[in-house]
């Protein structure tokens, strides 16, 4: 893994965000950061996360987006204090016919991921092709063989691990009805089954273009549905 302080202050309220597939920091430098320090980790080719020292704040947020909420679910013991652990278009059984992405449908994706990542993929993230336009001007600058990569280990984790094991952790998911890369209708299921309240917003995949900060993600309140 890889980290990145998109802002660091000391300031008294820390948020931990986990990235989804294949992004890097760039595309959410133009999110206001505020009165919070923002620890941005992303690029899963391996699971060595460099703790740093969370104990110093009096309030820490954890949001998970997409394999990102996957990813800090396997490292959810670091995360135990955290005030709020927020999932976002994500589960923590990524590939999964009923509480994530159908099994076929992501080899396929995988089995074309190069293509996918300098074809329509991140364009397929998003709601609008404005949202588009914003994303290209300032695009993620990871090699694409890297992305590649990190799908392949992601995919090796996810078979080797027992559904079973499961357990509730996020406090709340925020779920976009417009989802074209996780069903919207798996990610409802998934939250249900583990007893984690669910608020449903009119984006896409990545629906960080409709915030202007941290802030307005951590109090978004649109649709809530236990």
């Amino acid at each position: 893994m890889k980290t990145s302080w998109l802002n660091k202050q000391d300031n008294k309220t820390l948020i931990v965000f986990f990235a989804g597939w294949s992004f890097d920091f760039k595309p959410f430098e133009f999110l206001a950061c505020g009165n919070y320090d923002v620890l941005f980790v992303y690029d899963y080719n391996d699971f060595n996360f460099n703790t740093e020292n969370f104990d110093k704040y009096q309030n820490k947020i954890l949001i998970a987006w997409s394999m990102g909420v996957f990813a800090a679910y396997m490292l959810r013991d670091l995360f135990i204090d955290f005030d709020k652990k927020i999932a976002v278009n994500g589960t923590v059984t990524p590939v999964d016919d009923e509480f994530g992405i159908p099994v076929k449908i992501f080899e396929l994706t995988l089995r074309h991921a190069q293509k996918g990542l300098e074809g329509k993929f991140y364009a397929n993230t998003l709601q609008t092709d404005e949202e588009y336009q914003k994303y290209l001007s300032n695009p993620v600058q990871r090699p694409i063989e890297n992305r590649v990569s990190e799908l392949e280990s992601l995919y090796s984790l996810i078979k080797n691990r027992n559904s079973a094991e499961y357990e509730k952790f996020y406090d709340c998911a925020l779920v976009c009805e417009d989802d074209k890369i996780i069903p919207f209708a798996n990610q409802l299921a998934s939250h249900k089954a583990n007893g984690v309240q669910t608020i449903i917003l009119p984006y896409g995949h990545n629906p960080f273009y409709n915030f202007g900060s941290w802030e307005e993600i951590i109090q978004c309140r649109q649709t809530i549905k236990q």
